[in-house]
């Protein structure tokens, strides 16, 4: 798919800068004119915000790209770096040996001046601010339809689809039965600092030492600590990036973050929370007291 030209995307705004709800960000003026891979069509999406729960977009015209996350830069150097999503009517096919579309001379202001970015003196104007505005609670029942959709959607095979179930189904049983899987003992959680930067290399300490940092919902801190980042335990991972802020799914508040990063390789796919998993590809955040620095390079 190519990104349609500003001036092309700007005919498909509205006062806001959106299209059905959906904000065009600043951030992704910078993609106008190039071109990429569809990831996946959005067929469902996570909710980080108040009570959380599976979403879905209103009609079926939302898609990610592959690699293509907002880098925060208009929005006071936001770190989440969520997966973007697309209209269709941002994009246009076209075919691996076709040429450059001939595009409209425009260098982007007109559309940049269109696009918000606050929505008061101290909220923040994005995707996931409005990720409530632009999608509905998705009832238990029309999350079983949804994951017939992923598969005609292509998101994933018939086989995959079967496993993320199976996955969602057994921590759904084992968390009524025995309670969260990373249950903990503290009243008080701890914390550990140590200074990670982008590049560093980390080892993911073992189950054993990381339940000795949780609570008994399994948090530190009021993060949580999910079932599939158990998988990692014991691995070596670079740092992908420090997370000293965010934008709140829903609210558009900043939240700051502390000794808290992203690794190389781990995002979240639902699965072991929202039945069939969604298409959202959140970062997962790491405390740094899960993780200790490794002595190989």
């Amino acid at each position: 798919m190519e990104v349609k030209t500003p001036d092309e995307i700007l005919r498909t705004l509205d006062a806001d800068g959106t299209l059905d709800h959906l904000p065009f960000m600043p951030e992704m003026a910078e993609f106008c004119g190039k071109r990429f891979r569809v990831a996946r069509r959005v067929v469902k999406t996570c909710y980080t915000g108040k009570g959380s729960t599976m979403r879905a977009f209103r009609g079926d015209d939302v898609v990610t790209l592959d690699g293509v996350r907002c880098s925060g830069a208009a929005h006071d150097g936001c770190q989440k770096a969520c997966s973007i999503f697309w209209r269709e009517a941002w994009l246009r096919k076209v075919a691996d040996n076709e040429g450059p579309s001939e595009r409209e001379s425009n260098d982007g202001r007109r559309l940049r001046r269109r696009l918000k970015t606050t929505s008061g003196p101290s909220t923040f104007f994005c995707q996931a601010s409005e990720l409530l505005k632009v999608t509905d609670s998705l009832p238990r029942w029309s999350r079983i339809g949804r994951c017939v959709v992923a598969v005609r959607a292509g998101n994933c095979s018939v086989l995959q689809m079967a496993r993320r179930v199976g996955i969602f189904l057994f921590w759904k049983f084992r968390r009524k039965l025995l309670g969260e899987y990373a249950r903990g003992r503290k009243q008080s959680t701890p914390v550990a600092t140590l200074g990670l930067k982008a590049g560093d290399l980390v080892e993911v300490k073992p189950m054993e030492s990381i339940l000795d940092t949780l609570n008994s919902t399994a948090q530190n801190r009021g993060l949580y600590f999910s079932p599939d980042m158990r998988r990692l335990c014991g691995q070596q991972r670079r740092v992908k990036a420090r997370l000293d802020k965010i934008i709140l799914d829903g609210s558009g508040e900043m939240r700051q973050l502390h000794n808290t990063v992203a690794l190389e390789g781990s995002v979240c796919r639902c699965e072991a929370m929202a039945l069939g998993g969604c298409e959202r590809s959140e970062l997962v955040y790491w405390r740094e007291i899960w993780l200790r620095r490794s002595r190989r390079t």
